[in-house]
């Protein structure tokens, strides 16, 4: 982990992963803290974990009980904890999709701040970045240091396969492609106007 993650986030984080294994609740570590687990950079600092949704009342549970507040705010995708001020988001649906054991098995085992936990791959990372794109928030600002710093590790065929729906993922891709940052994905290389 990067020396300039904050120390209290990343003692919550901690706190959070043990409860979870603790209580055999599967779970994988997402957002910015698994982009720094696999060796990346991110603009973002917030604490995501994946859960499945029938998980969700338990994991409450067992976080209440070591003092978390919890919170089920009316979106209807994931469930927050809140250590003193420092929040945690627990994503049952991130981009629309339902988490499942599939998604939880697309991680690896990665050692995050002296604690072993499952952090999804870079592939599901910048596939769940690309499909948070949409009219209402577009700021490829935030995908670009994940690209980046974690191209060795994306299977990119993989990214545009689980992204054609998205006119924003396609766009970015292109931009990649432009930027010489990693070549679009496919067949052709694309050529826009000419």
């Amino acid at each position: 982990m990067p020396h300039h993650v904050d120390a209290g986030l990343a003692t919550t984080l901690k706190r959070v992963a043990s409860t979870l294994k603790a209580a055999d609740i599967p779970f994988a570590l997402g957002g910015s803290f698994a982009v720094y687990a696999h060796g990346g950079h991110s603009s973002d600092h917030d604490v995501d974990f994946l859960i499945r949704e029938q998980d969700k009342e338990t994991a409450l549970k067992e976080l209440a009980t070591v003092g978390f507040r919890t919170e089920q705010p009316p979106e209807d995708w994931l469930v927050k904890v809140y250590d003193e001020d420092r929040m945690v988001d627990l994503i049952y649906r991130p981009v629309e999709t339902p988490v499942t054991a599939e998604t939880l098995r697309d991680s690896e085992m990665i050692s995050v701040e002296a604690i072993s936990m499952p952090v999804i791959s870079a592939t599901q990372l910048m596939v769940h970045k690309l499909l948070s794109y949409s009219q209402h928030y577009c700021d490829f600002a935030t995908g670009f240091p994940v690209a980046r710093s974690l191209r060795e590790q994306i299977d990119w065929d993989r990214v545009r396969r689980e992204t054609t729906t998205s006119p924003y993922a396609e766009a970015f891709l292109i931009l990649l492609d432009r930027l010489d940052v990693v070549p679009f994905p496919g067949d052709k290389p694309v050529r826009v106007g000419g």
